[in-house]
């Protein structure tokens, strides 16, 4: 097995050093950010949230152990407290959308170079890919979310999800083709119709 070099540094905040865990913080703090952007949809939430993950796994650092890679201990985590912010309901309304209609990611819209077209395009693409998210169940949104965006292996997911390698194969095919279904007007060379 390669060694887990986030592991080890979790192993060394074990012991006692805070520097291995802000090492970690930097490491992680952006594609936590990212993790939570999707489901919550508000930036600033999302950082907030991901901050709460890094609390969380401060706390939890004393119960874990090398048996699972940091990566999955970490995403669990993630994972855990974005399903509980949602169950809570508190971002239902925003979580499409920005809090005045705006497309929630910018940064996901076409560059300077781009027409107006273009860019109300990027912009309404955004949202529908939010609204399929919303849409989905909790484990396919998981599973989709992980595999998609974060770039997880099916064996990862697994251990994230606590299920099994051909349980989210199967949440990630369903979610793949909700979301072909759902993104199908926007396919190149379909037009958007009104």
């Amino acid at each position: 097995m390669v060694p887990d070099p986030d592991a080890a540094l979790l192993l060394a905040f074990q012991r006692g050093d805070e520097s291995a865990f802000r090492t970690l913080f930097e490491r992680h703090a952006r594609s936590m950010v990212a993790f939570c952007h999707h489901f919550v949809r508000d930036q600033a939430r999302a950082e907030e949230l991901a901050q709460d993950v890094f609390l969380k796994l401060h706390q939890a650092a004393p119960r874990y152990q090398p048996s699972a890679r940091f990566q999955t201990f970490l995403y669990r985590i993630a994972s855990n407290h974005c399903l509980n912010e949602l169950r809570r309901g508190e971002h239902q309304a925003r979580r499409a959308a920005g809090a005045d209609g705006e497309p929630a990611e910018p940064d996901a819209l076409p560059g300077h170079g781009a027409t107006p077209e273009e860019a109300a395009r990027g912009a309404a693409l955004e949202r529908a890919v939010a609204r399929m998210l919303a849409g989905l169940p909790e484990k396919q949104r998981l599973a989709l979310v992980l595999c998609r965006f974060q770039g997880l292996s099916y064996e990862e997911i697994a251990g994230v999800l606590e299920t099994t390698v051909p349980a989210v194969k199967s949440l990630v095919h369903r979610a793949t083709v909700a979301a072909a279904e759902a993104l199908a007007p926007w396919a190149p060379g379909e037009e958007r119709r009104s």
